[in-house]
Order: C-alpha cells, then structure tokens, then sequence
C-alpha cells in the first residue's frame, strides 16, 4: 500500500491510539511543509492573478483551498495530547485521556448520510473490473463544435484546429461514464455519448479506470474531514495531480508551452500510451480506495 509507517489508522473503528505532543506535532511539520511545496506555484499564481490549466484544476472544479489542506488531521481514532486549540475547530472534543480527538458521533450526525454514500460509491466501484477504452475523450467531448471564445481553456490553441478536433471526436466510440466529466460535454456531443450518467446512475456507473474517478478519491477523501489522517488525503491530492496531468496531455490543448508534452491518443502509439498510463493509476488508486472505504465502514461502525 501507499501508506509508510508514519501514516495513522484510517480505519479500525476500535481501536484507540493517544499521540504525545512530541510524537504528533512533527507529524504535523512534515504534513504542512508537503503542503507548502505542492501549493507552492498554486498560492504564487493566485496572488499574481494568473491562471493554469492543469494544476488549477485540483482548486476550482474541487474545493478545498491550500490553507485548509495545510491543516494537519490525525485520523478519527487518535487522540492528541497538549493540543486544546483543536477544541475551536469544531467536530472535536476532550478524550477520556483528557487529550483532544475528533467528536465522532458529532461527525456522524453532521455526515452519517455522505460517509454511507461515500462508502457505498467507492465499494461498488472497486468491485468493477477497470474499462481502458475512453482514451480521455470527455476533454475532446467538452470542446466539440465550439468557437475558440467558448473554449474553457482559450489561451491555448488545440493541437488539431477545431476541424480536427471534431473529426476525432466523431471518428471514435465515446462511453463516458462518470457524470461530472460528461455535464461538461457540449451540447453537440452529450447525444455522441453511448452512455448518459446522471447522479441518480452514478453508484451503477463509476468504474475503476476512468481518470476522473481516480482524481475524485481526494474529493471523497477531503468530504470526511476531520475524521480522515491528513496523509491519506494528501497521497490521493498526489494522484489526482498526476492524473490531472495525463488527463491534459491527452486532451485536444497543445500545451507544450508550458512544458506538456502531448499524448495523441488520434494515433496507434498514443492510444497505447494512455491506456498503459490509465492502467498505472488504477492500480495505485486501489489501495487509497481500499483505505477510504475501510475508514467509511468505521466511522458509521462506530456510533
């Protein structure tokens, strides 16, 4: 699994560990110094008003901003010693230790319902054998037929005009299957689509080898804070970078300028490198999965 031996119990709804200040505050150094240098150019660019493409991604379509990333969370069964600032930050309480710990039954009258729906999602799509074929098209799918001003990413020219752009969308099958990439969809290829995910389907369709669904394990991840160890939700934030990544490059933006090279997945070789990319990341979401859905089961375990 991804985690080492500094990661703290995502799961084990019994199982009760107290951490000393000296043990659980350089714990929290490491995590907010990781946190700084992934958010580095993130803070930079925000402050300056600039824009990018693929590493803004992980903080506008999702949620949490850096600062709030930052802060360092033990897991739901730790209970920290000398840390009475924690008891403002609400869903937190004193521990029979006379430490701090998260409130869980607080957290699961606040987020019973989304920790159920979290973990049945997550279970149903760990259990589904991983689809390979979508070679990214949702990107190509979310420009198809719209004039430059309309494009999401106008600074960037596509790699193929939009004449091509189009043709390689009409010139292949589109299954998409994850409902928040295909609501981007242009109106012109939501009826190209073999599939029509809504988010009454949503539990029947995700699957483990769309790229979407393995960025969308540090959304679920961050929507059970306080209760998630902050090292589990910045490994799967390092996936979802990464994939965001590959999702770009393989989309129809030339982004070389900012140092992407492309994947051309119109081409024999570029289909074959994105598949082999897409099988990577669904064996390293896995385990997260794996981790998050045990944590899920615990915490409505546990009240």
């Amino acid at each position: 699994m991804t985690n080492g031996s500094t990661r703290s119990p995502a799961g084990n709804a019994r199982e009760r560990i107290r951490w000393g200040a000296d043990e659980w505050r350089p714990r929290q150094q490491q995590h907010q110094r990781r946190v700084d240098e992934l958010t580095a150019g993130r803070r930079v660019r925000a402050a300056a008003g600039r824009r990018h493409p693929v590493d803004d991604f992980l903080f506008t379509y999702y949620s949490l901003r850096p600062g709030q990333l930052r802060r360092w969370y033990p897991g739901a069964h730790v209970e920290l010693e000398d840390a009475d600032e924690r008891l403002d930050w609400g869903l937190h309480q004193r521990g029979p230790g006379g430490g701090v710990r998260v409130d869980l039954p607080a957290f699961v009258a606040a987020r019973g319902e989304q920790v159920e729906f979290i973990g049945r999602l997550l279970t149903a799509t760990a259990k589904r054998p991983a689809q390979l074929g979508c070679l990214g098209l949702h990107e190509w799918a979310m420009v198809y037929g719209q004039g430059r001003d309309l494009l999401r990413h106008n600074g960037y020219p596509l790699r193929l005009g939009s004449d091509g752009t189009d043709e390689v969308v009409r010139g292949h099958r589109i299954r998409c299957s994850h409902y928040d990439a295909f609501r981007f969809f242009t109106p012109a290829a939501r009826g190209l689509n073999q599939l029509q995910p809504d988010l009454e389907s949503r539990v029947s369709n995700e699957q483990p080898g769309c790229l979407h669904v393995g960025m969308d394990l540090y959304k679920w991840a961050y929507k059970l804070i306080p209760a998630v160890p902050s090292e589990l939700l910045i490994d799967c934030f390092v996936l979802a970078r990464q994939i965001r990544t590959v999702d770009m490059r393989a989309s129809p933006y030339d982004l070389q300028a900012l140092g992407y090279r492309p994947i051309a997945i119109e081409t024999p070789a570029g289909k074959a490198e994105y598949v082999a990319l897409q099988r990577e990341f669904a064996e390293r979401a896995r385990p997260l999965r794996a981790e998050l859905i045990e944590l899920c089961a615990a915490l409505l375990a546990d009240t």
